[in-house]
């Protein structure tokens, strides 16, 4: 698009005059019209749509976008581009969905323990039941035979490990080995004492607090803003920072939120000194 010049809410561009929301909303309708042809991402063009049908509210928002990206390279775009995802895929109920990922991953892991200690224990009872009494059963005892019975249809194991592991096998006898209890000891204690945490700071970021909450996506949209930063490689100048109002109007349409959760600049202002407090830095 051609360089423009700001005037009064407009912009003059050498096809005529052009205000903030219709840069914006040509933006948005672009993105959208990428994603049909491609047939990809229906959840962001949902955002998209709300964004369009509610864009009397966010004239301001818009104007205020314009003013402090308008002449970056493609930092409108983007910040658009990510306020869509970040509403599509960091929703309260794809939130609610990460956290309960976070809570079985707990379980399993708390089961995974359990179940191991209990299977050491079991081994440890047969290996001296062959030991002491007149029976043997036909079982692996060395932990090589589980790797090669697992490895079975594994080419590349076969290519370039088996015949490495059986030299070391026959080197050395069982005494310098780790049982197959002892493995089942480690990985109880592995599982028990292992912490879960978010792979990436998008997902710390929505499933920091104790329960689900609107902070939790306006926390995940500020670290998403940090991440395109220029300093983090991305498109949007480090100083850039959109006032309290614009954030919450544009939050309120992009989430589609109802009357009485509709956040105001207040709101957001609160949750930003509360976010300065708990980090040290600006939100």
């Amino acid at each position: 698009m051609p360089a423009w010049l700001e005037c009064k809410g407009t912009v003059m561009t050498e096809q005529g005059t052009i205000t903030p929301s219709q840069i914006c909303e040509r933006l948005l309708q672009k993105g959208k019209a990428y994603n049909i042809e491609h047939n990809i991402l229906p959840s962001v063009n949902a955002v998209a749509d709300r964004l369009l049908a509610r864009g009397t509210e966010l004239t301001d928002a818009y104007v205020e976008l314009h003013e402090k990206l308008g002449s970056h390279p493609s930092a409108l775009e983007v910040f658009l581009d990510q306020l869509l995802s970040t509403a599509a895929f960091w929703n309260r109920e794809r939130t609610r969905e990460a956290r309960s990922d976070r809570e079985r991953l707990q379980i399993i892991n708390a089961e995974i323990a359990k179940i191991s200690a209990s299977l050491y224990s079991l081994i440890e009872e047969r290996n001296d039941l062959h030991n002491r009494s007149s029976f043997r059963s036909d079982t692996y005892y060395h932990p090589l035979d589980l790797i090669e019975k697992a490895a079975a249809k594994n080419y590349l194991y076969h290519c370039h490990i088996r015949d490495s592991l059986a030299t070391l096998r026959g080197r050395y006898d069982l005494k310098y080995w780790p049982s197959i209890g002892d493995c089942l000891l480690v990985l109880s204690r592995d599982a028990a004492t292992s912490k879960v945490s978010a792979s990436d700071p998008l997902t710390e970021a929505a499933t920091q607090g104790k329960r689900g909450s609107l902070a939790d996506f306006f926390k995940t949209l500020f670290v998403t803003i940090e991440q395109n930063k220029r300093r983090n490689a991305g498109f949007l100048p480090d100083d850039f920072r959109l006032t309290d109002a614009s954030l919450a109007s544009l939050v309120t349409c992009a989430l589609d939120l109802d009357p009485d959760e509709v956040v105001d600049s207040a709101y957001v202002k609160r949750l930003r000194q509360r976010e300065r407090e708990r980090v040290g830095t600006p939100a």
